[in-house]
């Protein structure tokens, strides 16, 4: 699948999706329709409800936080497959999905204030398995940091390099500030257009703001992410969260970040800059080297493991990489209760 040139932070602020003709036989291989309308709506407080979805049984429950811009439907391969071996819940972000808008910015903090606010509501079984992928892997981090009586342990997918302007020559960083500068202008014009209702039909110039239904996208989930994407509760939410990555991102992994003795699995891809031009490439694989080796250095138990034939989105290329990484720290927490991951599907 073809993709378009985003800049150096394209990867963790609003990368595209691809699906590998190696993708698991037995992860489905099209959205299912119960995507185009909401799972379970919990209300966390303030009038605001995020939407919950869980599938599963077993001791532990693994709650999945998806990437920037992405919502739960990111997870409909490994969610059914996770599903055969514990209970597994995916989530909705304020402002994306079938859940309600919050308040701005929408960093960090704020994203694991609704979480915590939605575990206490939905009533999960602490301490959860947390996973993230891309930007989700900051945002179970810092929720580990605050709440780590919560956390049991946790699969970090794919995380993206931090500090770049450690890695990169001046330049490279400049001309990607410009590329953010003229991503952030696109974005606004289509929120202006959200605000004045003009995305249904747009003019010319907003052409380009919804864009096509993804591959895999069934027609009623396509419908459903479509008709998102008209409001401009959207476009705020995707706004701000890209302001804040670049904030998020620009720091190295902080030193003193430590998650002790916590089974915690890094899973990287093999292809995440595939589309990066030659000069660039080795400069960024050796950013999200170092970022990955520190992030797995904060506990004392945590593993790098290398997913083959994957771009940024192993989830959805390589769903079986995340359902084992998940089997195998369930296996670590309590193994008498644990499915071996390798166990004949039920």
């Amino acid at each position: 699948m073809a993709r378009k040139n985003l800049g150096i932070f394209g990867v963790a602020c609003i990368g595209l999706l691809a699906v590998s003709a190696a993708a698991t036989p037995s992860a489905p291989t099209r959205t299912p329709d119960s995507y185009a309308r909401p799972g379970k709506r919990i209300v966390i407080g303030q009038g605001r409800s995020l939407n919950l979805r869980c599938s599963g049984k077993g001791p532990v429950t693994v709650l999945l936080e998806a990437g920037s811009h992405a919502d739960s439907s990111n997870w409909f391969r490994v969610q059914p497959m996770l599903a055969q071996h514990a209970r597994v819940c995916a989530y909705d972000r304020a402002g994306y999905g079938f859940s309600d808008n919050g308040p701005l910015p929408r960093g960090l903090d704020a994203d694991v204030s609704d979480l915590h606010a939605l575990i206490g509501a939905a009533g999960l079984h602490t301490p959860l398995v947390l996973v993230g992928h891309s930007l989700g892997t900051n945002i179970v981090r810092r929720y580990a940091d605050v709440h780590p009586g919560d956390v049991a342990a946790m699969v970090l997918v794919d995380p993206p390099a931090q500090d770049l302007g450690h890695f990169l020559p001046a330049q490279w960083m400049k001309d990607d500030a410009t590329t953010a500068s003229q991503r952030d202008a696109f974005i606004g014009r289509c929120e202006q257009g959200a605000e004045r209702n003009e995305l249904a039909n747009p003019p010319p110039a907003l052409a380009g703001c919804i864009g096509g239904p993804a591959p895999w996208e069934s027609a009623k989930v396509a419908a459903a992410n479509r008709a998102r994407k008209l409001r401009p509760a959207f476009w705020h939410t995707l706004r701000s969260e890209l302001a804040q990555n670049t904030r998020i991102f620009a720091p190295s992994v902080p030193e003193g970040e430590s998650h002790g003795d916590m089974p915690l699995v890094v899973l990287r891809a093999s292809d995440t800059y595939a589309d990066a031009p030659a000069d660039v490439r080795q400069q960024l694989e050796s950013a999200r080297r170092e970022t990955q080796r520190r992030i797995v250095a904060t506990s004392t138990r945590g593993e790098l493991q290398m997913v083959a034939d994957s771009s940024h989105d192993i989830e959805l290329d390589q769903p079986r990489a995340v359902v084992d990484a998940v089997t195998h720290v369930l296996a670590e927490l309590a193994p008498a209760h644990a499915v071996p991951a390798t166990a004949t599907t039920r």
